[in-house]
């Protein structure tokens, strides 16, 4: 017979065969071959196959988006494995609490009892709470399961961490979403009308569902549920995009993550802010959030075109993008939104260039006609044995030693001998920098052709 959960610590697994739990909790899977999603870390001999059937004792850490299924897992590992199941929650355990679940886990096996541990927002534990479980893990007193929406290179500490396998779980596609839809529309701890029979549920009212949730399966099985009680409060058992709106109380965001729709909205982003419009910057990044758009992805975009459409022009938002990448990282949405309007604000506002971005297509393009020439022999390596002999590094003139920190000679092959790339604007800071390149042209004798 396999063991109950033991009472959980303010844990999200308690208490949940309740009638009037709600339709995620209900719905949750009971076995891993109902879990929807993550089939890339559930196949045949996969770590979580492998640790529900209790053939394997590892300790793991799943890291992934609110609504994937961590909690999920831990749930079904729960149900299957003969191991005892015990849950604490990082927000209500103090190392009191744990300190008393891993003793009682050092007693039981003792007896031949294992215990698998659930962490949930194992993030938030602190560094003295986590050192308390790395001794438990090293040895093995108990199997950890820790859900974590952070990045665990950041919020766990290293050792834990190394004695443990770290899983990465993905949003679910539109294809896991329809799935859990279907389920939730005819499984018996769904949804039905209290007359009797099934809701219908309008293909258009399914995308919306789809569009609003951005891969969350905890959004998806919530809206369904609320829309299912408005259509129902209207003597309506057919779900339309009508109702689904009013169950959110929010407008639908015509946003298709597959589609065209997709790309016009990230372009006409990234466009807003390379034309220094903030407020459209602003109204564009609201759509893509709302939408459920990775906001990893939107850091991503915000990075090129810090070095794409800014640049030289003012150097320190590349730094300040990658800043809030790390951010989005960290903390995770809804609050990870403040970043990315941050980050937003700051590049729409700045002054632009593509000159760096421009001088490279420039050198490029020298190089593919070509024109790359030999390395002048006093710029070779001369560090080898027989370099020197071979004329490597011979009046090389070391920039230290003259005035200026410059030093006049040729660094460009012969046949580039007179090229220029750079080309820098009077916007920002590049206007500063055009007049330090033609001191230093000056300095090289680069402009005396």
């Amino acid at each position: 017979m396999v063991p109950r959960p033991e009472p959980a610590l303010g844990g999200s697994l308690a208490d949940v065969d309740r009638p009037d739990a709600p339709l995620a909790v209900r719905l949750r899977p009971r076995t891993i071959d109902e879990i929807v999603g993550q089939q890339h870390l559930l196949g045949a001999g996969a770590p979580l196959r492998r640790l529900a059937s209790g053939e394997a004792a590892m300790s793991v850490f799943l890291w992934g988006p609110p609504g994937v299924g961590k909690t999920t897992i831990a749930s079904v590992v729960s149900r299957s494995n003969a191991a005892k199941f015990v849950e604490i929650s990082a927000v209500t355990a103090g190392v009191k609490e744990v300190r008393a679940v891993l003793e009682t886990a050092r007693r039981d096996l003792a007896r031949g009892q294992k215990t698998v541990l659930f962490v949930d927002e194992v993030h938030r534990f602190s560094k003295a709470q986590q050192d308390v479980l790395l001794p438990a893990v090293e040895n093995r007193i108990v199997t950890l399961i820790a859900a974590t929406t952070e990045n665990p290179s950041f919020s766990v500490i290293s050792p834990l961490l190394s004695r443990s396998l770290l899983l990465t779980l993905k949003p679910l596609s539109a294809a896991d979403i329809d799935v859990l839809i279907d389920r939730a529309l005819s499984d018996a701890r769904g949804v039905h009308p209290s007359a009797g029979g099934d809701f219908t549920l309008t293909e258009d009212a399914r995308s919306t569902i789809r569009q609003l949730a951005g891969g969350d399966a905890r959004r998806v099985l919530t809206y369904l549920e609320e829309a299912a009680a408005g259509a129902e409060a209207i003597g309506s058992d057919t779900i339309d995009t009508a109702v689904v709106e009013q169950a959110v109380d929010r407008a639908a965001v015509r946003y298709d993550k597959g589609g065209d729709e997709h790309y016009d909205v990230t372009s006409a982003f990234i466009k807003s802010v390379r034309g220094s419009d903030v407020d459209a910057a602003l109204h564009y990044l609201a759509r893509m959030i709302s939408a459920g758009e990775d906001p990893r992805f939107i850091a991503r975009r915000l990075i090129i075109l810090a070095s794409e459409d800014i640049g030289t022009a003012d150097s320190s938002i590349l730094p300040l993008c990658v800043a809030t990448a790390q951010a989005v990282q960290l903390i995770g949405m809804p609050e990870a939104r403040i970043n990315l309007a941050h980050a937003t604000v700051a590049c729409a506002m700045a002054p632009k260039s593509n000159a760096a971005y421009l001088a490279l297509d420039r050198a490029t393009a020298d190089v593919a006609a070509g024109k790359s020439g030999v390395v002048p022999p006093h710029l070779r390596d001369a560090h080898y044995p027989g370099a020197k002999g071979l004329g490597h590094g011979k009046g090389y003139r070391y920039a230290h030693d003259h005035p200026h920190g410059v030093a006049r000679q040729q660094y460009l092959p012969d046949s580039l001998a007179g090229a220029r790339y750079y080309e820098p604007t009077d916007h920002g800071q590049e206007a500063a920098l055009q007049q330090r390149l033609t001191s230093l042209q000056r300095l090289l004798g680069r402009n005396e052709d």
